[in-house]
């Protein structure tokens, strides 16, 4: 999770945050979207009223508008790849975050989101890497939709990172993770089917949350 993180301004633990009500109200009428109250936010989401504060500010600086659409999502996710190609990987995550499906992440979408990834539970996370993996939200995740996935975290991390990968190799792993998945082979994976094997197989579980780590 760090580049979200790190993108965002979001080490909430290292802040030391001093709140001016005043202030906090001009800026939040200043951009073209304000935000759900905080009080709502923190309600719907694991993370404290000054959390939220400090989450919105470094939201806010990176999005002056208060939003964010896929280019600009794109663009700022590349930067903390520059040996790969982040495009693919960040059109997925983009639309994993946009889940009124309206072409652009605001600051509500991204935090619960992000609150599930931090502060959820293992079946809240499981969940939503399920639907990450679901690109065209039928409920199943095919062989084909897991390999886009995996490929593009591939091409994302870079050659100079995995330097000794080779083509084949998403399709390997995607073939080893698939056979123990789908439990009565019929060629799609399930939520719960999903869900079961990565809480079999504890490196399983770690590979198909390797999102975190390049979050």
């Amino acid at each position: 999770m760090g580049v979200v993180l790190g993108t965002f301004s979001m080490h909430t633990k290292q802040v030391s945050y001093r709140t001016d009500k005043v202030d906090d109200e001009l800026e939040m009428t200043m951009v073209c979207h304000r935000p759900e109250g905080l009080e709502q936010l923190e309600a719907q989401t694991n993370f404290s009223k000054q959390e939220l504060q400090v989450l919105y500010r470094g939201f806010k600086n990176e999005c002056p508008s208060g939003v964010v659409n896929e280019d600009t999502f794109k663009h700022i996710y590349a930067q903390f790849f520059p040996h790969g190609d982040a495009s693919t990987y960040a059109h997925y995550l983009f639309h994993a975050f946009d889940t009124r499906n309206n072409g652009s992440i605001k600051f509500e979408d991204f935090v619960m989101g992000l609150s599930t990834l931090l502060r959820g539970t293992v079946r809240d996370k499981l969940e939503w890497t399920f639907h990450l993996y679901d690109i065209n939200k039928d409920g199943f995740i095919n062989k084909e939709e897991m390999t886009e996935i995996v490929r593009a975290i591939y091409d994302m991390m870079g050659k100079y990172t995995y330097p000794a990968l080779k083509g084949d190799v998403p399709k390997a792993h995607v073939d080893a993770f698939f056979e123990k998945m789908d439990k009565n082979k019929d060629g799609v994976v399930t939520l719960e089917e999903f869900v079961l094997a990565c809480q079999e197989d504890e490196n399983m579980m770690r590979s198909m949350q390797l999102f975190e780590n390049v979050m």
